[in-house]
């Protein structure tokens, strides 16, 4: 490599005590391009060595004060230079001891005088060489030890969190299975005590009361658990539209409102008097709320106080809630919106959760373009929670959140209706309940039983299980399509599947309606309600869930 193309020059210190021949050595080593360094004596070369690194060194053998084997000894024994190549010139004869000695005094090679400018080049060229591999060595090997360092920090990083994942796995199942237990054991209860034919009226309607209650808290669950994945995998779409933040509120103070009733909590509502309104989804925005409400009202004694707030600042509606409960350390309050994220110990609260309300919280906000914090000034001092979303322009149009007048079963006509699930409990709840509305019921386990219960019974509605054995809800759909009867007739899937992609498939095997299970009361009648006569089919499901 020449000196033009060299980009790392190393130095080349000569130690001499005549100046002619350090001329002279610089003059035959000037060609290599490397930084060439002239001193007179071993202590001006032991003052440059302690300041700078030095490749190598071309040393006179004789020298007055320090000779160059006291010099070469000196430098060996310094550690930062146990790569520095040492050569002795010598004008003298020397012996195979002379030799013998400047090699353990650490000496790598001799130059006779005469010195030979081919050979003294070389000689430097090749330590030179050298020291500069070794030295991009070292720096590849600390390069290569930073690298494994931070690549071990990052795996024990992620050891830990996997740690800390699976742990948090463990404990979100034990806790998930507490939490469908509990349901559950009032309904088991419940059915026993219907069982007993002396049971009075009043706890009839009590028992049914508490099946109810606790089916529909299991139907929470479930949906919190499925909205998770849902948004994890970006399956969730917004149906945005102008929404009112006031009709907001209110939907979702009725669903918290049996919550803070039962632990005797008082809720107090600050409202503006204009109307605020927000592009979103109502059913998604009331599940904001609404999930903050009952976080509220869980998390603290009976008898406590919640103040729900809206206003607008600037360009942003503002919901903030803010409870008297047990409150939240203040290390701990960024880890509330983490999923199944459990900050309350168990010991602290009755009603720990999954763990995923206030993460879908987050998530669903961050989805309508807004952001929500909590703050709290330590256990003991309640806790506020704060949500920020875009507005539109104000309307004075009620819209966008349906009522509680508008969720009443629409009263339908009696109707010829097949009910076709291999789950026998589920066919015959399904069937009292349609025959009780004054329809016509038939039942089927199968698909092939369905088709076969249909030819003679020609029903106006078929409701059909998706997983049935010998023939599955599609192929039994296709199969009544085929049917002249079954042409006009209105086929509505039940499945416990709600995606998108699980809608397009029902639509294709030719169903009107897509009921995601549990099945509503208004859900159900409403399909009902829709049950063509003789009109050709539709183009695919409403989507119901």
């Amino acid at each position: 490599m020449s000196a033009a193309t060299r980009v790392d020059p190393v130095n080349i210190l000569l130690v001499d005590d005549q100046p002619s021949k350090l001329l002279t050595y610089e003059s035959i080593l000037g060609e290599l391009g490397e930084n060439l360094v002239k001193v007179s004596s071993a202590t001006e070369a032991l003052e440059y060595l302690l300041r700078n690194d030095v490749a190598v060194v071309l040393v006179d053998v004789v020298m007055p004060e320090l000779d160059g084997y006291e010099l070469a000894a000196m430098i060996r024994q310094h550690p930062r230079f146990q790569r520095t190549s040492i050569i002795f010139v010598s004008a003298l004869l020397l012996t195979d001891l002379d030799r013998l000695r400047g090699y353990e005094c650490g000496a790598v090679d001799y130059v006779p005088v005469p010195v030979v400018p081919e050979i003294l080049r070389a000689k430097v060229s090749v330590f030179a060489e050298l020291y500069r591999k070794t030295r991009a060595l070292e720096r590849l090997n600390a390069e290569l030890e930073r690298r494994v360092a931070d690549r071990t920090a990052a795996l024990e990083a992620t050891t830990a969190a996997l740690q800390e994942a699976d742990r948090r796995k463990d404990e979100f199942l034990a806790i998930l299975a507490h939490e469908l237990r509990n349901p559950l054991a009032p309904i088991r209860t419940a059915v026993q005590l219907l069982r007993k034919r002396d049971l009075a009226e009043a706890q009839t309607m009590r028992a049914r009361e508490v099946i109810e209650r606790q089916v529909q808290h299991l139907v929470c669950l479930i949906d919190d658990l499925l909205d998770v994945s849902r948004i994890t995998r970006g399956m969730i779409t917004l149906q945005r539209e102008r929404v009112l933040i006031d009709a907001v509120v209110a939907r979702a103070v009725e669903t918290a409102r049996p919550l803070i009733d039962a632990r005797r909590h008082e809720l107090t509502l600050d409202l503006p008097e204009d109307l605020l309104s927000v592009d979103g989804d109502p059913t998604r925005l009331v599940q904001i709320i609404g999930n903050i409400l009952h976080n509220a009202a869980k998390f603290m004694e009976p008898g406590g106080r919640i103040v729900l707030s809206v206003a607008r600042e600037d360009s942003y509606a503002v919901i903030k809630v803010k409870d008297s409960g047990m409150g939240i350390p203040s290390d701990l309050v960024p880890k509330i919106f983490d999923l199944f994220s459990q900050v309350h110990q168990k010991s602290e609260s009755a009603h720990s959760g999954l763990g995923i309300g206030l993460a879908l919280v987050r998530r669903l906000v961050e989805m309508h373009g807004g952001v929500v914090h909590a703050s709290s000034q330590g256990p003991g001092h309640g806790t506020e929670l704060v949500v920020r979303l875009p507005l539109l322009a104000v309307t004075s149009t009620p819209f966008g959140v349906a009522t509680a007048e508008s969720k009443r079963p629409p009263v339908v006509s009696p109707r010829r209706i097949l009910v076709a699930d291999d789950n026998n409990d589920a066919v015959e709840a399904l069937a009292l309940q349609l025959q009780l509305a004054g329809h016509d019921v038939r039942t089927a386990n199968d698909g092939m039983e369905a088709l076969e219960v249909a030819e003679s019974f020609a029903p106006q509605v078929v409701l059909l299980d998706l997983g049935m054995p010998r023939m599955d809800g599609y192929e039994t759909a296709r199969q009544i399509r085929r049917r002249s009867w079954g042409r006009g007739a209105t086929l509505v899937a039940l499945t416990g599947w709600g995606q998108q992609q699980d809608r397009q498939r029902t639509s294709a095997a030719g169903f009107d309606v897509h009921l995601v299970k549990p099945v509503t009361e208004f859900d159900l009648f409403h399909a009902i309600a829709s049950a063509r006569t003789g009109q050709s089919t539709s183009p695919g499901p409403a989507f119901i869930e």
